[in-house]
């Protein structure tokens, strides 16, 4: 009996050896077999370093100013008798907005006028006489100062009448009304606004460390909500001598055109001030690169040095300068020619084989404009 278990144990162990055996035939054969297994090259769309001008430009936020903006008011104190313009409409310069009631310095006119033309009349026959020697000279000069003093009370009265005739004071485009018929008026007490609207005036701040670049009649185009998708040129006019001490940056001033008036004083808009040496870069696609916390890197598409079908991939850090639509400068890292893998990049590895198939790229611009689909 002993016997017959011993010979089972011996089986057993022997048959677990040979299936161990078998199991270990096995997975050297894989291990082997893993070894010489090559992955297929993976199919990337590819674009070339190439070397651009792009006009360097120097950005701000601007605020708009009307070059003739005011708030016309009372200049005397009165009834308003007639409103003569209508809100939000253009007006010519010296166009009446209001009359406010002259009555009373009207009904004075009259007199006035005539006491001026008999103080003439009197100092014409003084200056007849005088010479004769039929009055003195102290005479003369009473006709001389009373002719005068009648002339300015006529004169003070019309230009009391000609204030309470209010006009525009130069030509533009009024706002809300803010007076109605029989309201009474005090100096001072606001009527309407008018801006004057084209050209209008952007106002935006610089550091102090670009006033060096900045001078009088360079361009500059300004964008907007107001206007969607258009660029409005214009042109520095001012630059204010004084740097501000608390900011350190310097106040300039541009005049655009605003033909549409869809620009409208207090609107922000975006400044883009165009300078005239243009910049040399490496560009290359945006989507070529892959960002990551510890530097940007692209892929080199390089030619397989180990005689195996397709190409190679180097990783290569390289530093970003400015982004211009699609494409983005290279500072650093890169060589005029060189190419790379331009999508994609974030399923690759450094030294995996790759095959270019460029028909399904995308036609990377440097301003584009993508479709509303």
């Amino acid at each position: 009996m002993k016997k017959r278990i011993i010979l089972t144990l011996i089986g057993l162990v022997i048959l677990i050896a040979i299936l161990g055996a078998i199991k270990a035939l096995q997975i050297g054969a894989m291990i082997d077999q893993g070894k010489k297994f090559v992955p297929p090259p993976e199919t990337v769309t590819s674009a070339v370093v190439k070397a651009a001008s792009w006009e360097t430009s120097l950005t701000a936020v601007g605020t708009l100013t009307a070059v003739q903006g005011v708030t016309v008011a009372a200049e005397l104190a009165g009834k308003v008798v007639k409103i003569a313009f209508e809100p939000g409409t253009e007006v010519k310069q010296g166009e009446v907005l209001l009359y406010q009631d002259t009555s009373s310095e009207e009904a004075q006119l009259p007199g006035a006028i005539a006491q001026a033309n008999l103080s003439r009349i009197n100092l014409e026959r003084a200056e007849q006489m005088f010479p004769k020697g039929f009055i003195a000279q102290a005479d003369l000069d009473n006709a001389v100062a009373a002719g005068a003093q009648a002339e300015a009370q006529a004169n003070n009265i019309r230009a009391t009448i000609a204030k309470k005739t209010i006009r525009a004071p130069f030509s533009g485009h009024l706002g809300i009304r803010q007076v109605n018929v029989g309201q009474m008026l005090r100096e001072g007490d606001p009527i309407v606004t008018l801006q004057s609207l084209d050209p209008i005036y952007v106002d935006f701040t610089l550091p102090q460390q670009q006033l060096s670049q900045v001078d009088l009649g360079l361009s500059v185009r300004v964008t907007g909500d107001a206007v969607p998708g258009v660029k409005i040129e214009g042109r520095i006019t001012a630059i204010n001598p004084q740097v501000d001490a608390e900011t350190r940056s310097i106040k300039v001033e541009a005049t655009v055109a605003n033909r549409t008036g869809k620009l409208r004083p207090g609107m922000y808009v975006n400044v883009a001030v165009e300078l005239p040496a243009p910049q040399k870069v490496l560009n290359i696609p945006a989507t070529a690169v892959l960002y990551a916390p510890y530097g940007d890197s692209v892929f080199v598409i390089e030619e397989n040095r180990e005689g195996k079908s397709g190409k190679t991939l180097r990783q290569q850090f390289i530093r970003l300068g400015e982004k211009r639509g699609d494409f983005v400068a290279v500072i650093i890292g890169l060589k005029e020619g060189e190419t790379i893998v331009s999508t994609g990049v974030f399923k690759l590895r450094n030294g995996q084989t790759v095959v270019i198939d460029n028909k399904l790229a995308p036609d990377f611009q440097k301003a584009p404009r993508p479709e509303n689909n």
